[in-house]
């Protein structure tokens, strides 16, 4: 197994980092405060270890697990040292309230993290309609993809089914904008219609 690069110390960081590290993979955590990459990676344990934050990260595939609010400065912070690496977007650019997406009417918040990642740097849609606490449980969950870059979609399917889970690719970068809309409506489902956050949606094929 490979490297895989997370940048992030938060609860979705150590759900997907958990299962990365129990399959085999070496876990790179990488944060601001390199006291909360520390904390990840030893709670971790399997080897993970710790980057230097804006240092080029060791993995081929980098996770970027930060609100969505600072993706984008995180992105720049990390210019080219993010070039040649399979960039996984898991954010949901969602307003503080949660009634809406922040993000402009004809675009996403992956195709924004985008503009600002070099060149031969792809990124792909992931894991954002997972709740952190259902994945980092363990089971078989669907996990829906979106992105551009052929090679680099095979590659992420490739990461994502060796956690256990289901991949399903949704389409090119454009169908993020519907894969965020639908981390919202996950949101108001927990909120509302199912008053609980032990929640998963599932493709049934009939």
């Amino acid at each position: 197994m490979s490297t895989i690069s997370i940048i992030g110390s938060g609860g979705m960081a150590a759900a997907i980092g958990g299962r990365a590290a129990k399959v085999g993979y070496t876990v790179e955590v990488i944060s601001r405060d390199p006291a909360k990459a520390r904390a990840l990676a030893n709670q971790l344990a399997a080897g993970a270890t710790t980057g230097m934050y804006g240092a080029a990260p060791a993995g081929d595939i980098v996770i970027l697990a930060v609100p969505y609010i600072s993706a984008a400065a995180v992105v720049a912070e990390y210019g080219d040292a993010l070039g040649g690496k399979v960039i996984i977007d898991i954010t949901n650019p969602i307003s503080a309230d949660a009634t809406g997406l922040v993000t402009p009417a004809s675009s996403s918040g992956a195709q924004e993290i985008a503009k600002g990642v070099p060149a031969g740097a792809p990124v792909v849609k992931a894991f954002n309609t997972l709740f952190g606490h259902v994945l980092a449980k363990g089971g078989r969950l669907d996990a829906f993809i979106a992105a551009d870059d052929p090679q680099a979609k095979t590659l992420v399917s490739t990461f994502i089914e060796s956690l256990g889970l289901r991949p399903f690719d949704v389409g090119g970068l454009q169908m993020a904008q519907t894969l965020e809309a639908l981390g919202l409506m996950m949101i108001g489902l927990a909120q509302n219609g199912a008053g609980t956050w032990d929640i998963a949606l599932n493709v049934d094929i009939g």
